[in-house]
């Protein structure tokens, strides 16, 4: 899941930055309403989390227009705002959902998971490669029924595997999506990432393995049955 947070405010941008990277989701933001709108023209969303009040237009103003221009993935309004004539503005001008300033993230991740599911034409089961799972919609990864701990970049590397299983994952796709967290990543991120999957995984001894294709990238696939 790919979202845009567009907020002025750099703290908050940061510390909304980190939930969403734990979540397992990515996110681009934009401080303004043209780089908001530039972003939504080269990029497709799957949510957006939109201030109201941007340093060079009205938030609201933004929502209209994308919805103009056929943006179709759910917006949540994030807001200081809080009296009902400007929730009935943001709602009818084209907001999904709206959450006042201070607010709990978890709060905040609940809604987004929410309004994701909403989209979604049905519900998008758990891809599973031999007793491994990943959920889409949530992020949860789990081994042999169990939920599994990881890192929120393990878990990145693990999507792109598991849904890649069966054929080679090149390394330079995977050093794409680490970088998508934001900071430099050191020249061996992704030897590192995956040699943490694979000791998260040795104790549920499952038909699976990550294997190493040299000078190519890696490979997930289920271990072949004797007899």
């Amino acid at each position: 899941m790919r979202l845009l947070l567009v907020e002025d405010s750099a703290r908050l941008r940061d510390l909304l930055t980190e939930s969403v990277h734990q979540a397992g989701w990515r996110l681009d933001s934009a401080a303004t309403v043209g780089a908001a709108l530039l972003a939504t023209q080269t990029v497709s969303y799957d949510l957006a989390l939109v201030d109201l009040g941007l340093p060079d237009g009205d938030g609201l103003d933004l929502i209209r227009e994308l919805r103009r221009e056929g943006f179709t993935a759910p917006i949540l309004v994030i807001t200081a705002r809080g009296s009902i004539e400007d929730r009935v503005a943001a709602l009818d001008g084209g907001a999904d959902d709206y959450l006042v300033k201070p607010f709990n993230h978890i709060e905040l991740l609940a809604r987004c998971r929410a309004l994701l599911r909403r989209r979604a034409p049905h519900y998008i089961e758990a891809i599973v490669v031999g007793g491994l799972s990943f959920d889409p919609t949530n992020g949860v990864v789990a081994a042999g029924g169990e939920p599994l701990a990881v890192a929120p970049r393990e878990r990145s590397v693990l999507e792109l595997l598991i849904r890649n299983a069966g054929r080679v994952t090149p390394k330079q796709l995977i050093e794409s999506k680490l970088s998508e967290f934001g900071d430099d990543i050191s020249t061996n991120a992704v030897e590192l990432a995956i040699s943490r999957l694979r000791r998260r995984l040795a104790p549920f001894d499952l038909p699976i393995s990550i294997e190493t294709i040299r000078g190519i990238g890696y490979l997930l696939r289920e271990k072949r049955q004797n007899g």
